[in-house]
């Protein structure tokens, strides 16, 4: 999803330093015991953003949440499944303002003092049981909210729903769309934004001695073809990728390497922005600073 949604990021574990980094994300499942919780609150006391969704955030016994900051105290599985979520208060709103089928059951949350909700999950007319059968996966929705869906405290965003993991079994569009609105509220001004297809992957690689930044740009779509892999035929050109990234100082020159074609480009104080004409499976593209 990250990766879809051109964001930098690395893969951290319970003891790995947080200096450094401006937003930690908790997919689904990570229980968090008092040392992490204490050394997460730091990290958002000295100004860091949090996203946890389902279970993460959870004390280990998983009946408590471990972590004040979320805003959020748990009330306990939530009692629909399949729900929807539908998003309020402006939040996502590339979305349609309507109920959207969340198919793996999340918890039930109830908000905290100072904390409000970004969505609301809205229940169906009734589970699916033996006693009660619609003929789709998901009951409709009866328009009725049941409670949060996610939650806004100050600089954290809680998902009560298990949405990293329901994105990797069955994409859902909206799943990626709320998640990449929850990133842009607490990290509005990201190491790199790129204007290109969610097919395209993005890194950014330091080299210091060098003085610069290398940008990388892969696009290259793996297709089903056959029974024990996927496959890559075709190289499909993108055209006029639009780039800004975050930069320490002034930029003296961008350019296309290693064939050494330079690149317009317009930049402030903090950031440096162009537009690649065309990208043929792999580019390198470095900025290089005065």
């Amino acid at each position: 999803m990250l990766q879809e949604g051109g964001q930098q990021f690395d893969i951290l574990d319970a003891e790995s330093d947080l200096d450094g980094y401006k937003l930690l994300i908790m997919p689904d499942q990570v229980s968090v015991e008092p040392p992490l919780a204490a050394r997460i609150e730091r990290f958002l006391a000295a100004g860091g953003a949090l996203i946890a969704s389902h279970r993460a955030g959870l004390n280990e016994a998983g009946d408590a949440f471990a972590l004040e900051a979320l805003g959020v105290s748990l009330k306990g599985e939530a009692p629909w499944s399949p729900d929807f979520i539908r998003p309020c208060n402006g939040f996502a709103p590339d979305l349609p303002r309507t109920e959207h089928v969340m198919y793996s059951r999340g918890l039930e949350v109830a908000a905290e003092a100072g904390a409000r909700a970004l969505a609301d999950v809205v229940a169906p007319y009734f589970n699916r049981t033996w006693e009660h059968f619609s003929s789709h996966q998901h009951t409709p929705s009866c328009g009725e909210i049941a409670y949060p869906g996610i939650v806004r405290h100050g600089n954290a965003i809680y998902f009560a729903h298990p949405i990293f993991s329901e994105y990797q079994r069955t994409a859902p569009l909206w799943c990626k769309r709320l998640v990449m609105a929850a990133i842009r509220l607490l990290l509005p001004d990201p190491v790199m934004k790129v204007q290109g297809p969610s097919t395209l992957l993005t890194s950014v690689n330091e080299q210091p001695t060098e003085n610069r930044y290398v940008v990388h740009l892969l696009h290259y779509i793996p297709e089903r073809r056959c029974a024990a892999f996927d496959v890559i035929e075709d190289v499909i050109p993108v055209h006029d990728i639009e780039i800004s990234v975050a930069t320490p100082k002034a930029v003296r020159r961008v350019q296309c390497v290693p064939e050494g074609r330079s690149l317009e480009f317009e930049g402030s104080d903090d950031r440096v922005a162009f537009t690649l004409p065309r990208l043929n499976g792999h580019q390198m593209i470095a900025i290089e600073f005065a």
